[in-house]
């Protein structure tokens, strides 16, 4: 099988590349408006195998669990709360499908719980941490190569998900925010306090993933740069989305506008690359020709 040790692979190849969206490319693919990606891992998994085999063939080294809002306090928004274990380890199971034969790594999703924590929300911190542990456990049990706390953008959650995570496995970490205000996320988080903060956790990267333009996304990343020594996992999305007629998001970012952009992400710290929202398998095959061509 080889070595699926995320660090191991990352001192070799000195640059790893990621996926690009899933949300947004199921809904391409026919995904319908108001169902959930957790509920096609349930009712259309050849959809979702499909998405990560397309991610390998265009040249990732990870992909993603479609987990998501696995999380069992989000599952119960589309009722599938009492079949958690079922939705995150078949998930698994799929993406150990698209990978087999080969060294690429999987790495098992978790977005944020869709609560806010008390005092300014509902949500319990305690109850908070169960939910990380719980989701983290069976996807760690099922076989993922890495941990990803994803998309997040309170600091205190996103150190309850971390600390979750490494509670209850020896996997590598990776926490990444979205920095939707250009170079703070909703919640006012910096790039400098997110490395001040979570790299002192044990994670084993850092990461941008989401939030606004090419242009605000490579700016959080310099200041992330210059805030930490630890691995940079950056996922930006194809720009910014426009509504057609049809309701659904159109991101104007071309492959080759993203492909473009790939020299001074690299140049100015990111160590694994692909795309979020609005990245096909066409911008990623894109982006991993530039980065395959900067490794050789």
């Amino acid at each position: 099988m080889g070595d699926k040790d995320f660090s191991s692979q990352l001192e070799q190849k000195k640059l790893l590349v990621s996926d690009g969206a899933t949300g947004t490319n199921l809904i391409q693919r026919g995904l319908p408006s108001g169902k959930t990606s957790e509920e096609w891992v349930l009712e259309n998994p050849d959809k979702i195998l499909q998405l990560h085999s397309d991610f390998i063939n265009a040249g990732s080294d990870i992909i993603l669990t479609s987990t998501f809002g696995g999380s069992k306090v989000r599952l119960e928004q589309s009722g599938l709360a009492d079949r958690f274990y079922e939705v995150n380890s078949r998930a698994v199971a799929i993406a150990k499908e698209a990978v087999k034969n080969t060294n690429i790594m999987i790495a098992g999703s978790m977005g944020p719980l869709g609560h806010m924590l008390k005092p300014m929300g509902l949500l319990d911190e305690k109850d908070a941490e169960k939910y990380y542990r719980d989701q983290a456990k069976v996807l760690s049990d099922s076989g993922v190569d890495i941990l990803l706390v994803e998309t997040q953008f309170d600091l205190t959650e996103a150190s309850i998900g971390v600390n979750a995570a490494i509670s209850i496995s020896n996997l590598p970490v990776i926490c990444s925010l979205s920095f939707d205000r250009g170079t703070k996320t909703m919640m006012g988080v910096s790039p400098t306090k997110f490395a001040q903060t979570i790299g002192k956790l044990g994670v084993t990267a850092l990461g941008i993933n989401c939030g606004k333009s090419l242009d605000d996304n490579l700016n959080a990343l310099k200041e992330l740069a210059d805030a930490t020594d630890l691995p940079i996992w950056f996922k930006p999305n194809a720009g910014l989305p426009k509504l057609t007629g049809t309701g659904q998001p159109v991101y104007d970012v071309t492959p080759e506008i993203m492909a473009s952009h790939v020299e001074s992400w690299i140049a100015s710290g990111a160590k694994i690359i692909g795309g979020c929202c609005g990245t096909s398998p066409e911008h990623l095959r894109s982006i991993a020709d530039v980065v395959h061509k900067i490794v050789m």
